[in-house]
């Protein structure tokens, strides 16, 4: 009571602390979350020139696009989502600029062209009627779910529309002139022919040169657009799979084999004790197996290459009635009986006449009921049976399978199990000369067996399958030593860790913010955001739980946008600027005044190149090489270039001879061809021009 009088004496005093406290911890989310926005910011998907893309508006979109992908990556819906919203945004802007509006006339071009083979918006005579329209929109009016999908799919066709119109304004300004088109010409069939000697740039060892990374950060600082780069990521994980454990088969091992013999088994309804027979002497074998397997009955007879490999000469000489197993056949437990075996043949030919009836896919035209179609399957059977001669004749009338009704009917020969289980029985259990009437699913067959090949044995096996599955036990003890791995190495060393108890240390570098896979666990956008939360110290540590087990992950780096580092660059840069240093030593060695004497002095034959054109620089022996090439056309003949730095080694060049192609009349046609180059590349061009020049800022990681 004493400490309850205290806290009531200063119970003003402890109201300020706590509002104190609260008010620090809302400051330091403010302030953490850059001002007083940031609710603002927990709403906002992305920003594209200062216009919000709402989060909930974009996650209904997400929805519906994942529908229509069916399943598989989310992420792809968001990406797909995401470009529409931010291409409709820059194309609204453009259409605000140039004042670009849809008249009422062309608006109802458009709504018609997109709803004309609707029937909710066609007449009695099958055409659009705008009339229906506005029986639509009326019949709508107080829904508001209806009503705004109309007005989406009325909105979006208006935004195709204006687009089809921009585009076509910009393209209607494309085109190449006809001296564009003399040019496009001459660089497909003007030729220039050479004599050139080579000095490869691997005449001279790597190890001679070395390239720092001042010049490294030097050529990224002069390049920046190739070496622009995005946030990333760095991890490390151990999987820890859930998989059965040899206890597991063996348990499941027991129980599958308990069901061989006849048991006892205490029944509650009954108040008695009953007696179930056993897998090997129940004559009921198909139910029997229905009520304890994972797989339904196969009733059907299999060949010795048809049955499980490694248990296929075991089970094809199991006398009838023999039982085999308990026996592991991929992640199963089974147990199988033969209950039947024949002799079938491997292949039969056969002719058919297929009868269908309205409402089944092989039926298109036809009024047919399944009950007219089975009369008249049974008369074409009649008839065929007292003449075979007519089978042909009927097959072309009669017949639903175009593939071959005009050919008699004629299938062929065909391999057992290739059609639909009631043709394959026929057609195999049957003997030559035998003909008949069978049902499938596709309609009336009436079935002709003209050869049978290859009799052989076939058996029908009972199987009891039941799938191997991850004990209780086996799955604690996966979940405690990955507990255990993730306490120990947030402690230690996480790689040191895992080599100690011989656990697989997986990294994954580069990892961007909307990545989804991760090699060796799949889709995993929990991880990657996981890993580029602001607040996530490199070494932090978690346990995921993942299809068939759980990672442990380590973050190990992180890297800002910006411009790719030097570490990352030199891949791709050292073997640049190590060639323009190898360049550079070869020219300071050479000598003389032709190129024959050049050629000497660098110990390199001098080689011819004839025929070569702008379009396509490809020179025999050295491959393309755009820059020699280029440097040919631009020299008199019988004249030495100076030393050109190509894409495999320093040249030296001789002209010996020039084509010009034969001039045109008019270059039109070329012309024509340039300008429908550009027309093409307009719409990819232009989004990408707007989007490069639009102040975009993409937060769709945060949510996604």
């Amino acid at each position: 009571m004493a400490v309850l009088n205290k806290i009531r004496q200063r119970s003003v005093f402890l109201i300020v602390i706590i509002a104190l406290a609260l008010f620090s911890f809302v400051l330091a989310d403010v302030l953490r979350n850059g001002g007083f926005s940031s609710q603002k910011s927990q709403n906002t998907v992305a920003s594209v020139n200062g216009e919000e893309i709402k989060r909930e508006d974009f996650a209904r979109k997400v929805n519906a696009a994942s529908r229509s992908f069916g399943n598989g990556s989310s992420i792809r819906a968001v990406n797909y989502v995401y470009d529409q919203e931010v291409r409709g945004i820059i194309l609204k802007e453009q259409f605000e600029t140039l004042g670009l509006q849809i008249g009422n006339d062309k608006n109802l071009d458009v709504l018609e062209e997109s709803l004309r083979n609707n029937p909710t918006f066609q007449n009695e005579a099958g055409v659009f009627d705008i009339a229906k329209v506005k029986e639509y929109r009326d019949a709508i009016r107080g829904n508001a779910q209806a009503e705004k999908q109309w007005k989406d799919f009325e909105n979006g066709i208006l935004q195709s529309a204006k687009e089809q119109e921009y585009f076509n304004m910009i393209k209607a300004a494309a085109g190449a002139t006809l001296k564009e088109g003399e040019l496009t010409y001459k660089a497909e069939n003007d030729k220039v022919s050479i004599k050139y000697a080579q000095v490869p740039y691997s005449t001279i060892v790597d190890s001679t040169i070395t390239v720092s990374d001042s010049e490294i950060a030097a050529y990224i600082k002069d390049h920046p657009k190739e070496f622009k780069t995005e946030a990333t990521r760095d991890i490390q994980y151990v999987f820890f799979k859930e998989e059965p454990s040899l206890a597991d088969e063996n348990e499941l091992k027991k129980e599958v084999e308990a069901l061989l013999n006849t048991r006892t088994e205490y029944n509650n309804a009954s108040k008695a004790t009953d007696t179930l027979s056993g897998f090997k002497t129940v004559t009921d074998y198909e139910t029997f197996v229905n009520e304890n397997s994972a797989m339904k009955f196969q009733d059907k007879f299999s060949f010795k290459k048809d049955l499980p490999a490694a248990v296929a000469d075991t089970l094809y000489n199991t006398p009838v009635g023999g039982v085999y197993g308990p026996y592991k056949d991929g992640g199963y437990i089974k147990l199988s009986r033969v209950v039947a075996q024949k002799q079938l043949p491997d292949s039969v030919k056969a002719s058919h006449i297929l009868v269908s009836w309205k409402g089944l896919q092989t039926e298109t035209d036809s009024t047919r009921t399944k009950e007219q179609a089975k009369v008249l399957a049974d008369s074409i059977l009649e008839v065929v049976k007292r003449s075979k001669s007519k089978f042909t004749e009927l097959a072309a009338k009669y017949s639903a399978d175009n593939s071959n009704k005009d050919k008699g009917g004629d299938l062929d020969y065909f391999t057992f199990g290739r059609m639909v289980p009631a043709f394959n029985d026929y057609a195999f259990e049957g003997k030559v000369g035998d003909i008949g009437v069978v049902e499938t699913q596709f309609g009336y067959h009436i079935i002709d067996i003209k050869d049978q090949k290859n009799k052989q044995k076939a058996v029908k096996i009972a199987t009891i399958a039941q799938k191997i599955e991850v004990s209780e036990k086996t799955s604690n003890d996966v979940f405690k030593k990955t507990t255990k791995f993730e306490m120990t190495s947030s402690k230690g060393n996480f790689s040191e860790v895992a080599a100690a108890d011989k656990y697989e240390v997986k990294p994954v570098n580069k990892i961007k913010a909307l990545d989804e896979f991760i090699p060796g666990l799949q889709s995993q956008r929990t991880i990657v955001q996981w890993a580029f939360d602001e607040e996530r110290a490199i070494g932090s540590i978690k346990r995921f739980q993942v299809k068939d087990g759980f990672a442990v992950v380590q973050l190990t780096a992180k890297a800002k946008a910006g411009l790719m580092s030097v570490a990352d660059a030199r891949t791709n840069v050292e073997g640049i600027i190590r060639n323009e240093k190898k360049g550079a030593k070869i020219i300071a060695g050479f000598s003389g005044a032709t190129i024959e004497e050049i050629a000497k002095s660098q110990k390199v034959t001098v080689k011819n190149a004839a025929s070569l054109t702008l379009k396509n620089p490809t020179i025999s022996g050295a491959g393309n090489e755009p820059k020699v090439v280029g440097t040919a056309f631009g020299l008199e003949k019988g004249k030495v270039s100076k030393p050109i730095q190509g894409e495999k080694g320093v040249y030296v060049i001789e002209v010996t001879g020039k084509t010009e192609a034969k001039k045109l009349d008019n270059y039109k046609s070329y012309a024509n061809k340039a300008t429908k180059e550009q027309i093409n590349a307009v719409d990819s061009q232009v989004i990408k021009a707007l989007k490069e020049a639009a102040e975009i800022e993409d937060s769709r990681a945060k949510f996604y």
